[in-house]
C-alpha cells in the first residue's frame, strides 16, 4: 500500500493537472504506515 501511494504521488507530481493523485497517494502512504505500525489484534500473547 505504501509503494502504491508513492507511485501515485510521483505520477501526480509529474503531471501538473492531477492533484487528486497526489491526495490519494498521500492518503495511501499514511494509511499504509498506520497499518504497519499498529498491531492488529493486540500485541499481547495470550496463554491459556
Amino acid at each position: 500500500m505504501i509503494s502504491l501511494g508513492v507511485i501515485l504521488l510521483i505520477v501526480g507530481l509529474l503531471v501538473q493537472n492531477l492533484s487528486i493523485l497526489v491526495t490519494i497517494g498521500a492518503i495511501l502512504i499514511v494509511v499504509g504506515l498506520i497499518l504497519n505500525l499498529v498491531p492488529i489484534g493486540g500485541s499481547r500473547r495470550r496463554v491459556w
